[in-house]
């Protein structure tokens, strides 16, 4: 089968299309044909090997274990394992590997992944763009921010894969959502369900009069510091990023303050995917896609999202055919 390889740390250009062996199927995993997979910051990350705790997550301090990247996959059920009964050959799927390995024509998914039949509606192209972005979105919203109906939330990188999956999930969740984002972007976000956009190439939200229950910020380009002027006496701020000295600043802000700090630190679950799910099939959330890329050009697409200018999510598709005839 094709794959994108890369056997050294180091720029897009480090990667390549290679014949490769096809995965086998162990006893409890399932061979899914790679229909659409999408591109997620983790993967320039890990490309890079920048921060070097990004290493562990590909297997190697000097050279990756695992020499295919992506996590986002959707497509259909080649073959199970014989321990497998929740999915049968020809089901589509989507979900989130935990080995990587999507930047291929197949991958072999194991009880570790996170993975769900394909939400009625969606292609396989706006499925791949559900599952990391959705789930962090709802890990920093429900269980870090505990939004509830009628929390005043603020959104900062709106416009991005998780961003944009968090204003639709806030909504949903009952909240009036602040979105923040660049000029080219507004319109975007507002028309996602933010009742307030602020551009912020002309507006400081952390200087601005209003307060806000939960302030989540996915790109991690704000400080808890600059942030807690504008959160109310108990507000919560959610970061994407996560380190020691957050950690132990998260413990400090507790025993000194009735605001929070919250660092994502925790795994997602199945359970969490089938929550989007649930909300997508419900038209209360839809997938934000910037651009599609060809297998080939995966490091293009890393690229490019390297940049972090993307709106919303970043796909490759892998079998175009199959995109469009759902075979």
């Amino acid at each position: 089968m094709k794959a994108i390889v890369f056997e050294r740390y180091g720029p897009p250009e480090a990667m390549s299309i290679r014949e490769i062996e096809k995965p086998a199927v162990r006893d409890n995993e399932i061979l899914v044909k790679v229909h659409a997979a999408a591109v997620n910051p983790q993967d320039w990350h890990c490309l890079r090997g920048k921060p070097f705790l990004a290493r562990l997550m590909v297997g190697g301090l000097l050279k990756p274990g695992h020499q295919v990247l992506g996590s986002d996959v959707a497509g259909g059920v080649e073959a199970v394992g014989d321990s497998v009964t929740a999915f049968k050959p020809g089901d589509e799927v989507f979900g989130l590997s935990s080995k990587h390995g999507s930047f291929a024509e197949y991958i072999s998914l194991s009880k570790s992944s996170l993975v769900a039949t394909k939400p009625d509606g969606l292609s396989y192209e706006e499925s791949a763009a559900v599952p990391m972005a959705s789930v962090m979105a709802v890990m920093g919203l429900r269980d870090k921010g505990k939004v509830k109906p009628g929390d005043r939330v603020l959104i900062n990188g709106a416009s991005g894969g998780i961003g944009t999956f968090a204003v639709q999930i806030a909504k949903a969740f009952g909240a009036e959502v602040t979105g923040v984002c660049s000029t080219r972007n507004l319109e975007l976000v507002s028309s996602l369900g933010a009742e307030r956009v602020i551009d912020y190439t002309q507006e400081d939200f952390t200087q601005g009069a209003e307060h806000y229950d939960v302030i989540f910020d996915v790109v991690a380009k704000r400080t808890f510091a600059e942030c807690q002027r504008v959160l109310t006496s108990n507000g919560i701020y959610v970061t994407t990023t996560i380190s020691v000295g957050l950690l132990l600043q998260s413990l400090w802000v507790a025993l000194t303050s009735g605001k929070r700090l919250k660092p994502m630190l925790q795994r997602p679950t199945t359970a969490d995917l089938a929550v989007v799910k649930e909300l997508i099939e419900a038209g209360a959330v839809r997938s934000v896609i910037d651009r599609r890329y060809s297998l080939a050009e995966v490091p293009e697409a890393i690229r490019y999202v390297e940049r972090g200018h993307a709106r919303g999510k970043v796909v490759v598709t892998v079998h175009e055919q199959a995109e469009e005839t759902g075979q």
